[in-house]
This record gives C-alpha cells, structure tokens and sequence, in this order.
C-alpha cells in the first residue's frame, strides 16, 4: 500500500509539471496571437515560452511548487507556482533591458502571457485538487504505524503492524532482522513506532537508519503542550529520525545517476570484455565476484564486482580483509585492485538501483575493526545507512581507504560517511566524484 501511494504521488508531481508547462506556453501562444501588431504570430509566443519555462521550472522546483505540501494544500502550490511564474518573467525583462533587447522581443507578449498563463495556472491546479484525492486520498502521504508490545491505539485506515507478529525486534545486532524492518518501510514517507518508553532508545537508532521520517508515540506529553512535539491523528508524537533526501532530490539524485552510469557503462564496455578475458585466462572461476553488503534503509542486496581473488579464497562474508601481500589475490587482481577497476561493475548497481555513484560504502557483514564487528564499535554506523551506498564517497575522497585493523580506522570513515549523509547536497556530489580521480590509485587500494 505504502509502495503504491509514493508511486501514484511520484506519477502525480510529473503529471502537474506537464500541466504547468503546458498552460504557459499556451499563456504566452494566445498573447502572441491577439497582440495587436500583424507581424507578431504564434512563433514569437514559442520563442519567449523557450526562454520562461525552464526558468520557471528551475525556480518553481527549487520553491516547492512540486512536493507533497503542494498536492495536499493545492493553494500552496497556486502560489508557489505563480511566484515561480512571476520571477522568471522579471528575470527576462531584467536581462532584456540589460542586454538591449531588439524591438522582436515583446515586453506585451511578455506581460500578457505571463498573466495569460498565470490565470490557467490557477484553473488547472484548483481542478486538478480532485485528480489527487482520486488517486490517493485525502492524504497523499504513505504512512506506516508499528506497534510494539503496546496497548490501546486505533488509527483507522492506516497500515498498523504488529512487531512481535512481524518478527521485528529493535536488535541492532541482527542484520537479517534489520533488512526486515528495513524492507517494511521502505517506501514509506511517515513512520510512528507505539511501544514502551524503555523499548524508545532502541527504536529510535532503529529509525534512524532506514532514511524515513520516524516518530515514536509520547502521549505523556499530550496535556503538556510542549514545543517541538508534534500530533498525529490526536497524539503527541517525536520526530526521531528524518530522511536526508525528500522524494525530489531522491529523483535528482537519481536521474544524475543514470545521466553518468549509462553513458559510462557504454563507454567502458570494451575495457569490461578485456578485464573479463584476464580474468578467465588468469584463473579458473567466475569473472564476478557477488557479496551480501548492507546497503540503503538497512536492507541487504548483491553488490557486484571484477574476481580478483582466486576461487576457492573468495571471502563471502568479508571475515578478512584484504592485505598488502595477500596470498589469495591474483595476478590480474592485483592490478584491477590498485587501479580501482575492479569496483567498475557496480555501475550495474547504480543501473539497478541498489547503489548510487556517491554515497557512504557497502561493507560486508563479517567486516571487522580489528576484532570488533563495525556496528560494534558504534552504534551510529546503522545511520550511515539512512542514502543509498555509493561507488565512492567522502571517505574514500579523503583517503580512508584500505583494511580497518583499529578501531580508529571505522570510526574516521564513519565520522566522514555521517557528514555526507547529514550535509547532502548534489554540489558536493559532484565534487566527490571530480575527487574521486585523484584517488583512483591509492597506496591502500590492495
């Protein structure tokens, strides 16, 4: 239910973007057309709708013109639209006078079609209200209430699950339960957790790490009326874990992926045929390596790369890190190794969806820091997991690469993997990945 309704919002916000162009360049169409010189035509519309638009949609994407408080209060959305609307036209004027615009350029069609389009903007949205509440309800929002061993709530029309029925426990030592609860609410937009208020610590390092907005029930502050505690459905409710990207950068992020990992995959493919052919002469065995990683919202899934290892030693657990002189590497291996070519299978990963070409880094299960398993070491390396795990990231970038035989080395990856997922942006995407060649041949890449 919840995977349905994010999609059928998804579908929602791409279906008003069309909507919106399409009443503007119509605007500034019919402004061409009844302007009252005969050498203007419906041309001259298309020409100043070419330079608006994508102004506009710039503006109204970075004003939330598109988003959920949009589809819910259709108002908002009416003026951010027009705002967004209205500062790209000033934007044009303001380069046309700058520029000494010829006299082609018509400050009337302009003015006209932006009120032209403005006025259908209004139209289209006021109707377009009940298009979203066919389509998802009152509520375009997916949410998602656990309960867990507590008594006494009834919120009707909402997904309720039972935790002990569902076989999940807050246990940040099963990864097996955590890639349940992961897979329970990953394609949820709001999650409140009902349970004791000693089980709350535990849920709440739960929520953290599956990159949705988590609440935990407080109903002793129900008469207190204390600030920053929120209500849900008549309840005071604490936000305790938010998602570091809402649905539109998660679709920027996204798409930028694609962008890049497909023209890559493209171009790289005659270096994969050659790397494949080593591999097979080199040793006998599988040319990729599958291994289990942890990977975005808690979840398991199959990361893939170049067998640098021989057969028989491949390490599915990632029990035991790699070394300078390992004995389980081959020749081929070595080389892909240093050279980082082995991990270029992973833009397949990108490509399904698992990973992303920036993030924090999968590790395996069995990774250890020095004797510890990581998640032992601290328990906010679950948070870590709240984006999607990244063929490179700010840790790598800053060097941190290699085994992990202290303490010390998780923790400064983990410091580095935590900044990224707090302070995302798609600026410093790119700046990671442009970093990213400088490091390519690393002294710990072995």
């Amino acid at each position: 239910m919840a995977a349905s309704k994010q999609s059928r919002r998804f579908q929602l916000y791409a279906a008003l973007v069309l909507i919106d162009l399409a009443c503007i360049v119509l605007g500034f169409v019919l402004a061409s057309a009844w302007h009252p010189d005969a050498s203007f035509s419906t041309r001259d519309g298309l020409d100043v709708a070419a330079l608006v638009t994508p102004i506009y949609l710039f503006i109204a994407m970075s004003g939330f013109a598109y988003d959920y408080q949009a589809l819910l209060d259709y108002r908002s959305g009416i003026r951010q639209a027009l705002l967004a609307l209205i500062l790209s036209t000033c934007i044009i004027l303001f380069v046309a006078f700058y520029i000494h615009a010829t006299p082609n350029f018509s400050r009337a069609t302009l003015g006209a079609g932006t009120v032209i389009g403005g006025a259908l903007l209004i139209a289209t949205r006021s109707a377009f209200k009940f298009v979203v509440q066919k389509v998802v309800g009152a509520n375009p929002r997916a949410e998602v209430v656990i309960v867990d061993n507590y008594e006494g709530l009834d919120f009707r029309n909402v997904p309720t699950i039972d935790a002990a029925a569902a076989g999940i426990r807050p246990n940040l030592a099963d990864p097996g339960m955590l890639d349940r609860f992961g897979a329970l609410v990953k394609d949820a937009d709001f999650v409140l957790v009902a349970c004791r208020p000693e089980d709350r610590p535990a849920w709440s390092l739960l929520l953290k790490g599956t990159g949705v907005m988590g609440h935990m029930l407080a109903p002793e502050f129900d008469d207190v009326g204390a600030y920053h505690i929120g209500r849900y459905r008549g309840h005071s409710v604490m936000r305790v874990a938010s998602g570091p990207l809402d649905l539109r950068n998660r679709a920027l992020k996204r798409l930028t992926d694609l962008a890049i990992a497909i023209p890559l995959i493209i171009a790289l493919s005659p270096l994969f045929i050659v790397v494949a052919i080593a591999i097979k002469l080199d040793t006998p065995g599988p040319v990729f390596f599958r291994q289990t990683r942890m990977g975005h919202g808690n979840r398991l899934f199959s990361v893939l790369k170049f067998r640098s290892m021989r057969k028989e030693a491949c390490d599915a657990n990632g029990n035991q890190s790699a070394s300078r002189d390992d004995e389980r590497i081959t020749r081929v291996g070595r080389f892909i190794r240093v050279t980082s070519i082995d991990e270029l299978p992973q833009l397949f990963n990108v490509l399904h969806g698992s990973m992303s070409l920036v993030g924090p880094r999968p590790h395996a299960l069995g990774s250890l820091a020095g004797v510890e398993r990581f998640w032992e070491v601290d328990q906010r390396y679950w948070h870590r997991h709240a984006i999607k795990p990244g063929i490179t990231g700010l840790a790598q970038v800053r060097g941190f690469r290699g085994a992990t035989m202290s303490r010390e080395d998780l923790v400064k990856r983990l410091q580095a993997d935590l900044e990224y997922v707090n302070e995302w942006s798609l600026e410093r995407d790119f700046a990671i990945l442009l970093a990213t060649f400088k490091v390519l041949i690393h002294k710990n890449a072995f």
